[in-house]
């Protein structure tokens, strides 16, 4: 690790600590030359599928879309960061789960939709009647009969 104020290229880590559910590693570090301490974080990187479009196209799993989408089917919901951060992390890990190296866009709609299910059944709704493009109200009921009938949200 080069120091980041002497540029020199030998550094000691004093104190190393798990943070982020310990998805991290915190560690301080001192240069040998100059004396300055400093913190950097070490996590894994782990290969996301890229995302098969509709049309054909692919492109790279992109945790930044999928925030925006919960995110607005959640808009003006009773819902914390904490648990919209929570499902995205699970939905990343199902799909790193998969093996695949490819996964169509009906695959992640649909995890999205399962942790909207389990979150807010007023965002899953919302966010059901663009995914599926409800066309009239017989289809709204139905997507609140199938949440009616699950035990399980």
């Amino acid at each position: 690790m080069f120091c980041p104020f002497c540029a020199a290229d030998d550094t000691k880590v004093i104190d190393s600590r798990l943070v982020a559910d310990g998805g991290q590693v915190r560690r301080r570090r001192e240069c040998v030359g100059c004396k300055e301490r400093f913190t950097t974080y070490e996590a894994a990187e782990l290969v996301m599928p890229r995302v098969i479009k509709q049309d054909g196209s692919r492109e790279p799993f992109d945790e930044n879309k999928l925030r925006a989408g919960l995110q607005r089917a959640l808009e003006k919901r009773p819902v914390s960061v904490e648990a919209i951060e929570t499902e995205i992390g699970q939905m990343k890990n199902r799909l790193r789960a998969t093996g695949e190296r490819e996964l169509g866009s009906r695959v992640v709609g649909e995890l999205v939709m399962d942790a909207l299910k389990r979150l807010d059944q007023v965002a899953y709704v919302r966010f059901a009647s663009v995914y599926r493009s409800f066309e009239d109200l017989s289809e709204f009921r139905d997507a609140i009969a199938s949440l009616e009938a699950d035990p399980q949200t």
